[in-house]
């Protein structure tokens, strides 16, 4: 049983950063090979792709985004953050984090609440 967990969300001003954290715990053969990724979903709207991490390091970004949120993880602490800056009250969201394994099912956390205002 694999179980993710956000933090960090809250309220900030517009112009501002947030940095979220997404801790991987229970029974996994190896964190390293997992595909990590923060994604996010607005009231009524659907989940979207904010960014992506991949076993070799690589990243992939929403274009809107690219520039100011930057993913990384830490394999030994099996952590993955998202550093947010510049913030706009579009990026209001809850910020879900993903772990997605070579083949099998994807595991998501139960997300965090980031609320950008102006």
């Amino acid at each position: 049983q694999v179980q993710l967990a956000e933090s960090g969300g809250g309220l900030v001003q517009a112009g501002g950063s947030l940095r979220l954290s997404c801790v991987v715990s229970g029974t996994i053969f190896s964190f390293r090979i997992n595909t990590m990724g923060w994604y996010r979903q607005a009231p009524g709207k659907q989940r979207e792709l904010v960014a992506v991490i991949n076993r070799d390091g690589s990243t992939n970004y929403a274009d809107s985004l690219k520039g100011r949120f930057t993913i990384s993880r830490d394999n030994a602490k099996r952590t993955v953050s998202l550093q947010m800056n510049s913030l706009k009250p579009e990026d209001t969201a809850v910020y879900f984090c993903q772990l997605k394994p070579p083949s099998g099912r994807d595991v998501w956390g139960q997300g965090t609440q980031v609320t950008v205002s102006s």
